[in-house]
């Protein structure tokens, strides 16, 4: 049976040092050592050969980078499942460097990518996932603005995932239900964007819960 073929994008966050493991070791499909190396070190525990796992998650990257590569790093590659984490690099590149991309050119242009990713791949399933941000080391200082601008790209993911029938996970939910007065902010991330290693599995694990979900309501997983 052909595995199931399933491919991450997104930004650093997705990346976790992908591109520099294989620029160190010569290869081309390290998964490094974020939430998509967990989950496919899960995936290939419990159903071996089952599941094909590609991560083409591109540090630095906001939604018209993503949108730049996806030919050749999404629909190239005919994947079954496509996850996609992206957004908070359109606020952070605004905040720090006025190089960001607004509200409406996410929306605009995250539409886009999906309409073609889908014309492309008809039978792909799709799984959103949101962007969050964090207090932290890099955040503190605009915390507001942060939470502001996030917010408002967490709300037009959701959007887009219902419109394209896509699995959604909300992200900020996630790490804002595991803060707690014991359980700070800096044990997911320490700058307020990057996972710890502990929010890197947070991530893992509940991806993987959205997953069985998928797989529950797909006859082709």
């Amino acid at each position: 049976m052909k595995p199931i073929r399933i491919l991450f994008t997104g930004d650093s966050i997705t990346d976790a040092h992908r591109t520099t493991l294989n620029h160190a070791l010569g290869q081309t499909d390290t998964f490094g050592t974020g939430y998509p190396l967990f989950i496919a070190a899960r995936l290939a525990a419990e159903k071996p050969g089952r599941f094909e796992v590609l991560n083409r998650g591109v540090s630095g990257n906001r939604i018209v980078d993503l949108d730049a590569r996806v030919k050749c790093d999404c629909i190239h590659l005919q994947p079954d499942i496509v996850s996609i984490m992206i957004g908070i690099n359109d606020v952070w590149h605004e905040i720090m460097a006025r190089n960001g991309v607004d509200l409406e050119k996410f929306k605009r242009v995250y539409t886009s990518m999906l309409r073609e990713i889908q014309a492309a791949l008809p039978h792909v399933r799709l799984m959103l996932l949101s962007p969050y941000v964090l207090p932290g080391t890099a955040t503190q200082e605009h915390l507001d603005i942060f939470q502001q601008e996030t917010s408002a790209r967490r709300a037009a993911v959701k959007e887009l995932a219902t419109a394209f029938h896509a699995a959604y996970l909300d992200t900020q939910a996630l790490f804002d239900q595991a803060c707690s007065p014991s359980i700070p902010a800096s044990t997911w991330s320490l700058d307020g964007v990057h996972p710890t290693p502990a929010g890197q599995w947070l991530l893992a694990e509940h991806w993987l819960q959205l997953f069985n979900t998928v797989c529950s309501h797909s006859h082709a997983v």
